[in-house]
């Protein structure tokens, strides 16, 4: 989930001739230790198939479904399916895990890969029988002859294949050929991660390694003045206090003793320019910058002559709060330095990014970086960032030994790049026959500070910003989107969905209130808006799939029939959908219900998707269940405050997340078809909070314009 949208691999690094990874000649009795056409596809002589994966797994399930795609397009029998994870070096330019785009920027280059490495074994098998190839083919790990009925396996024929060119354009299967994709397939990691095998970045143990907290200044910006550390050294297991760039660190023999040790330290800290720093200050800010016009990311027609003119006007402001990413793994690294090289052990979603920030930290070439990727305990974009492997590394050569650095959960919150706060104005006109001749949109927030300097002249290009405003799939006549980023004092990144929650929940929430000021049904509304297709930005939007989506959603639903009646509380059905940069296409009904207090019970969401084709459906539907759960906790739960310069949420207790008792009935419906993916890692998020308010106005008459949603501003 970054601000760019990334490629899988290098280009022409994993794409036709340029897959080869040139292995010798070789006659078939000298039996090399594996076949490795690419730098995709490993096979064993015992007929172990590996996949060397260049993306992250941070619970998305991503490692099974490329496997899938691996074995289906390799005809791999899938028992024998191995993966291995990826580390930056020759061949993986790029190997940033955002954006939900490991999937789908991985469907083509690696069934490519596959199907090279298929058809070098048909036609070793076809040498060795002295046969046509186009009379043998692949099936379940084996070569078979059909004519004959002879058969292969391909551990047997990896020394022969070896030897053979590596095909240009390799024919790739047709999809009715499928055998794994499509299929639901359980996480062939899963039994490791429940029963704890599975190695995450806590789990990493190197020989003569040590442990590492650091005391960090609390608000961002400052900086050590002074500090004692008579009381930090008298604690038992506390093996060194030295100063390193972010703070003080405390080097000990385990975690216990390096937090207790943490503790004890007395530090002066000069907290700077931000000590005073308020949320309401930072409001204030965004409130005098949206007063000013901002970058206009899309203009058709004359917004403004159109508003101007038109006999009903309607505006309203939707504000949404700092939110933090509450990852259950805290961050981590471990690193090891000597000779002039580094190694690191990190779970990290930019792995190149690490290698580039340490070699720079330490004064030595990136190629002197090796990083091992571990299993990250949730990213959901924290993990784009590299503070926490350079921490490391820094702590690692001042010690002269191997170290893990790790976090408490208040270093967590208080170090976090935190979701900005930010601000939506929209405004609609209406014509005297009740259509929509005009709409703008205009976002303010902070600059993610986490992707570099604040830049005021910089455009993303071919991102364009507001996410949700840019590409708002609606037909009007006249509309003008303009953002407006400013210089954040806090620390800021992305975000799972980055800016798309707080604009799609903005967009669908006045569509309704648009809706209510004309009497039309919101569903109708919307679907009346969906007809034909746009492009802005390079990206092309179907508009009647959008319309199909919705439909799905609201007649799996019940829309428009009666709802259950909750003794005590009022019931409302609310709807709101998206599209995902002109890929992914999705629609979330709400039920929900209020209580007299002002508490709400979301019971039930219906999710209807057109996420093209779909690799693995059970990766789909738990993506889209932890997507809703998330966006539940955005809308009722999550925010992040702040005072004296600190953020004040410092664990679970004070930033609450959506319990299991609190997660609603889901149901997922998709439509089926495609002939690619298109990711659904974030796209369940944004329409999920927009979804609950509408159905909360239905229930109570009441508009929800400001995230989380309070019980104090629904009490009757």
């Amino acid at each position: 989930m970054s601000a760019t949208r990334r490629e899988f691999l290098a280009r022409g690094a994993v794409a036709g001739a340029a897959l080869a990874l040139r292995v010798p000649l070789l006659a078939e009795k000298e039996s090399p230790a594996a076949f490795a056409p690419n730098q995709c596809v490993r096979i064993d002589p015992d007929g172990r198939v590996t996949l060397v994966v260049a993306r992250s797994e941070m619970g998305q399930g991503v490692r099974t479904s490329l496997a899938m795609i691996l074995a289906d397009e390799l005809e791999a029998d899938w028992s024998a399916v191995a993966v291995e994870q990826a580390s930056p070096g020759p061949g993986y330019e790029d190997m940033n895990t955002g954006g939900s785009d490991s999937v789908a920027a991985s469907w083509m280059p690696l069934r490519r890969a596959a199907a090279a490495a298929r058809e070098m074994l048909v036609e070793a098998a076809a040498r060795r029988w002295r046969v046509d190839p186009s009379g043998c083919r692949a099936e379940k790990g084996s070569v078979v002859h059909a004519a004959s009925g002879r058969r292969a396996r391909y551990g047997a024929l990896v020394a022969l294949a070896a030897g053979l060119p590596v095909p240009s354009s390799p024919r790739l299967k047709d999809p009715k050929e499928f055998r794994l994709i499509g299929a639901p397939t359980r996480r062939f990691d899963g039994p490791a991660i429940v029963s704890g095998k599975a190695a995450y970045g806590l789990d990493v143990r190197v020989p003569g390694m040590s442990f590492a907290a650091l005391a960090r200044c609390p608000v961002a910006g400052g900086r050590v003045l002074k500090f004692d550390d008579a009381k930090t050294r008298k604690v038992p297991g506390v093996r060194g206090v030295f100063p390193v760039s972010s703070g003080i660190a405390v080097l000990a023999e385990d975690t216990w003793s390096a937090f207790s040790g943490r503790d004890a330290l007395e530090v002066v800290w000069d907290e700077g320019a931000n000590a005073g720093l308020t949320a309401d200050e930072i409001w204030r800010r965004i409130d005098a910058a949206a007063e000013r016009s901002g970058r206009v990311s899309r203009e058709e027609g004359d917004a403004a002559a159109a508003l101007a003119s038109a006999p009903v006007r309607l505006s309203a402001v939707y504000r949404d709060a700092f939110e933090a990413h509450a990852t259950l793994e805290p961050g981590n690294a471990t690193a090891r330095v000597s000779d002039g090289r580094c190694e690191i052990w990190a779970p990290t979603q930019n792995p190149q990014r690490v290698q580039r920030e340490v070699a720079k930290l330490l004064g030595i070439a990136p190629e002197k970086v090796s990083v091992h990727v571990t299993l990250i305990g949730g990213g959901f974009g924290r993990r784009l960032g590299a503070d926490y492997a350079t921490e490391a590394a820094e702590v690692a050569r001042a010690a002269g030994r191997p170290v893990q650095v790790v976090w408490s959960r208040r270093d967590d919150f208080e170090g976090d790049f935190l979701h900005p706060a930010g601000r939506a104005d929209l405004a609609a006109g209406l014509d005297a026959e009740g259509r929509i001749v005009a709409w703008t949109h205009r976002f303010t927030s902070l600059h993610l500070s986490m992707f570099g300097p604040f830049n005021p002249e910089a455009v993303e290009d071919p991102d364009v910003n507001p996410w949700g405003g840019y590409d708002d799939p609606y037909s009007v006549p006249n509309r003008r989107v303009e953002w407006t980023d400013i210089e954040s004092p806090i620390r800021t990144g992305a975000w799972r969905s980055v800016f798309y929650p707080p604009n799609v929940f903005a967009r669908e929430c006045f569509l309704d209130e648009v809706a209510h000021r004309l009497g039309r049904d919101p569903l109708a509304l919307r679907r009346s808006l969906l007809s034909g297709s746009f492009a802005w930005a390079g990206r092309q939007v179907n508009r009647a799939a959008l319309r199909a989506v919705l439909d799905l959603a609201a007649a799996h639903a019940g829309w428009g029939e009666p709802l259950a009646v909750r003794p005590g509380r009022r019931s409302g059905r609310g709807i709101a959908c998206n599209v995902y940069h002109g890929r992914t296409m999705l629609a979330h009904v709400a039920e929900v219900s209020v209580g007299d207090a002002g508490d709400v019970q979301v019971h039930r969401v219906v999710c209807a998707a057109d996420c093209g084709l779909v690799v693995n459906p059970l990766g789909l539907e738990g993506q889209i269940e932890s997507g809703i759960t998330w966006g539940l906790s955005y809308a009722l739960k999550g925010e992040v405050t702040i005072q004296r310069g600190r953020v004040e949420q410092t664990s679970y207790r004070d930033y609450p997340l959506a319990s299991i008792a609190e997660v609603p009935q889901i149901e997922v419906h998709r439509i089926a078809g495609g002939t690619k993916p298109t990711g659904f890692g974030e796209m369940p998020v944004p329409p999920l909070a927009p979804a609950v308010a509408n159905a909360i106005f239905q229930a109570t008459g009441k508009r929800v314009r400001r995230l989380p949603i309070r019980a104090s501003d629904l009490a009757s």
